[in-house]
């Protein structure tokens, strides 16, 4: 696919998914939704992306829904000039089976879908002059782009409740007390800040490691018992401590050298991998 509304830039095994509708402060689009889910889809195939960092062009990161289709905007029954209902979903859902970490580094504005999208990432930078804004309420409707279920989760309920029911915009420092954000940096920082934790992800690590421990762990928030976790642990366990990475990951300890991790994402992940979508896992 050509990209037509993000930027796509590998460098040092990080790729950098860039939203680029500057001059809309990238409000989102179905082009763009598009585009983000096959830019994931090519990332997972290309074994020399070891991690992902997500931001925007120029002074914003995401500024929601395009509106310029008016009140209609979210009607998906009016004369195709509505969006699809909850787009931002079939993007977070395509986060959520991610093989790759993904950083999201916060320049800007990010309300609705902008702020809703980087909840399904993995760990959330901000500039200080980032913005959130969960602002549904205030539109007459929902949060949307699976928010119900990720945003009590990092932050919890009464947080996610107060922030969807005033639906107000709030700053930097008020998204890390609240635990949405990890850190905050000065502008001119923050990618580079980014760029520093995606090279702590890629380096020195076995790529099925990072693979399976990601989705091991956004799929277990959803387990009802810990022996959920124990059938798949064992199962890592056992064919992960059989695999070429393994062998390499003591003996290059032993050697104290670095080491030099041969497996690959796109061809040597388990055979039970996707277990989740088997649904009489044992």
């Amino acid at each position: 696919m050509e990209y037509e509304q993000i930027t796509y830039e590998v460098q040092s095994n990080i790729l950098t998914l860039t939203l680029n509708r500057p001059d809309k402060l990238n409000a989102f689009t179905g082009r763009m939704m598009l585009e983000m889910i096959d830019a994931l889809d090519r990332a997972d195939a290309d074994d020399a992306v070891k991690a992902i960092i997500v931001t925007g062009a120029g002074r914003g990161f995401c500024a929601g829904a395009d509106l310029s289709s008016g009140s209609n905007t979210f009607n998906a029954d009016s004369a195709g000039a509505g969006l699809k209902p909850d787009g931002g979903g079939l993007l977070t859902l395509r986060l959520f089976d991610c093989l790759k970490p993904v950083i999201s580094a916060c320049n800007g504005p990010a309300v609705g879908i902008g702020a809703t999208m980087q909840c399904a990432m993995d760990i959330r930078l901000a500039s200080e002059d980032a913005r959130y804004g969960f602002v549904f309420a205030k539109r007459g409707i929902v949060p949307e782009a699976c928010s119900s279920w990720f945003l009590p989760r990092l932050v919890g309920i009464s947080q996610a409740l107060e922030w969807t029911y005033s639906g107000r915009v709030f700053g930097a420092a008020e998204a890390k007390q609240g635990g949405l954000v990890r850190s905050i940096h000065k502008p001119a920082d923050l990618l580079p800040a980014a760029r520093d934790l995606a090279h702590e992800f890629a380096e020195q690590t076995s790529s099925i490691s990072i693979a399976m421990i990601r989705n091991m762990m956004w799929k277990m928030l959803g387990a009802d018992h810990p022996m959920e976790a124990h059938k798949i642990d064992s199962r890592g366990v056992y064919f992960t401590g059989r695999s070429p990475d393994a062998l390499e990951g003591v003996q290059s300890f032993l050697d104290k050298r670095p080491a030099e991790f041969p497996g690959k994402v796109s061809q040597d992940m388990p055979v039970f991998f996707p277990w989740w979508e088997t649904r009489h896992f044992k």
